[in-house]
């Protein structure tokens, strides 16, 4: 089955256009957002799992707010839910603004192979299988069983998660395998509209508690050097909450901020087209039924 994509840049509405297909074609949704993946960070990344309504989704509320998730498991974990997807007989919808998860996707990056480690399995290998298990899901989430079904398969599962973290360059390594038959859609918004939804989205977010979010991660015990890591929301507001920065100008170097990210997404996505990977662009604000038509028309497509 053909991989579906939905992006576009931040404040366009792609999200709910995803579900509206996701709706039309029997779909699951598998987001493809850097930030939305950590559990807690939820009005400062946009989530609105109230959208979703009856449509599954995946990749949203993965890790815990505080660790570092990195693209060599984001590809590993995307080719998890979408093979799971595609068992079932349903529709993988890729959905986000991350160019570089979205762009990985299609390339058909495949993870690079991890030597043996036998120093670590030394280390391991009178450890038990509940005490194996802890240590791999402080490293990663747990998808399934099958990781720790055996204390030989735990063992490699936490050799090959110590890798990538240590290997951050491994990247290098992979493989592409482009994948042909995906559909790429692009929700387009002109300049101006983008950045009116972006300033009155960024004020909803501020009413609806987005400081108290923020703070409520720092007292849970995440340090703020790491919710900044994080950046825009999390960045600014932490700023703000450590006595960097005052109310207004957090506010106003944080809009800012999220105005130059959607620059540098379309950036990024006319990069994309230049390196061969065509875009279908719909206008953000087609009536809903025309936007489903037209992805439709645009899947079903010789």
């Amino acid at each position: 089955m053909s991989l579906l994509v939905i992006t576009g840049p931040t404040a366009s509405g792609k999200t709910s256009r995803a579900i509206d297909i996701a709706r039309a074609t029997d779909g699951e949704i598998i987001s493809a957002d850097s930030r939305q993946i950590y559990r807690g960070m939820n009005l400062g990344t946009g989530k609105d799992l109230h959208e979703y309504g009856n449509v599954p989704y995946h990749m949203i509320d993965i890790c815990d707010a505080g660790y570092k998730y990195n693209l060599f498991e984001y590809l590993r974990d995307e080719q998890i839910a979408r093979t799971e997807i595609e068992s079932r007989g349903r529709q993988p919808i890729l959905c986000g603004g991350t160019g570089l998860y979205v762009e990985s996707v299609l390339k058909g990056l495949a993870l690079p192979p991890v030597p043996e480690n036998k120093e670590l399995r030394a280390r391991l290998a009178h450890i038990s299988l509940p005490e194996l298990t802890d240590m791999l899901a402080s490293m990663k989430t747990l998808h399934n069983t099958t990781d720790v079904d055996s204390c030989k398969r735990a063992i490699r599962a936490i050799e090959i998660a110590q890798y990538y973290h240590e290997h951050p360059d491994a990247a290098a390594q992979a493989t592409p395998h482009p994948l042909t038959d995906a559909v790429t859609i692009g929700v387009s918004i002109d300049r101006d509209s983008r950045r009116a939804r972006i300033t009155a989205r960024l004020a909803q977010r501020l009413d609806d508690g987005m400081i108290d979010e923020v703070k409520g991660l720092l007292d849970s015990g995440i340090s703020a050097e790491d919710l900044i890591y994080y950046g825009l929301e999390y960045k600014f507001i932490t700023r703000y909450l450590t006595g960097q920065l005052t109310r207004q100008e957090m506010v106003e170097q944080l809009e800012t901020a999220i105005h130059q990210f959607a620059k540098r997404q379309m950036t990024w996505f006319r990069g994309m087209e230049r390196r061969g990977f065509p875009i279908h662009w719909l206008d953000w604000d087609m009536p809903r039924d025309e936007f489903v038509d037209a992805v439709m028309q645009l899947m079903n497509r010789p």
